[in-house]
């Protein structure tokens, strides 16, 4: 009964020192890549949560705004991330407003966001908007038209056929040619009036 005891005990040595090398060792490796392929696919899912985006190349939408009036907005490039599908960020942004008494009104900047639901644009760099009279440059420009307002920011220069203007910002209104100007400061306006 001896022989038998020590056999048996000599297999359960075996099995429990080959239990600790599969455990320790060969487990290990067979494992190895698997919890860094969940991190790299975790990794690409949080990086495509935050910068999913949809890009377009010569991009054109058309409306009609509150106040029933056409408007077209185009873009050379534009993307549309997928946190707010409905705000189109642009490059080389131009808006074409048709007024009711026949004016065009052309805005035009280097960048740009359009909301596609409210039809309001933010217009960034290099602005420059003209209505066939007036031409307004400025750094910002906000046509909401969800308010039916005109927020122009950043450096205003306004020219007019008789003369031009500097200011801080101005708020204007195409149909009425009414414009609101002012300082951030308590700086005077800067105009030149020609006759």
């Amino acid at each position: 009964m001896k022989k038998r005891q020590q056999k048996t005990q000599l297999a359960l040595i075996s099995i429990g020192f080959l239990l600790i090398l599969l455990t320790y060792l060969y487990y290990p490796y067979i494992n190895k890549d698997k919890p860094q392929d969940e991190q790299f696919v975790q990794k690409d899912s949080e990086e495509t949560l935050n910068d999913a985006q949809s890009n377009f190349e010569n991009v054109t939408y058309e409306g009609l705004t509150g106040t029933m009036q056409r408007f077209s907005v185009k873009s050379e490039s534009a993307h549309i991330l997928d946190t707010d599908p409905h705000l189109v960020f642009m490059k080389n942004m131009q808006v074409e407003i048709y007024l009711n008494d026949g004016r065009t009104v052309r805005i035009r900047s280097k960048a740009g966001r359009y909301h596609k639901e409210s039809h309001d644009c933010w217009f960034v760099d290099d602005v420059v908007a003209d209505d066939g009279e007036i031409e307004v440059k400025a750094g910002n420009l906000d046509l909401l038209a969800s308010e039916n307002l005109v927020n122009i920011y950043n450096n205003v220069i306004v020219n007019y056929p008789t003369g031009s203007l500097n200011a801080d910002s101005a708020v204007y209104d195409f149909e009425t040619k009414y414009m609101k100007l002012s300082m951030f400061d308590d700086k005077t306006i800067k105009m030149k009036v020609f006759q």
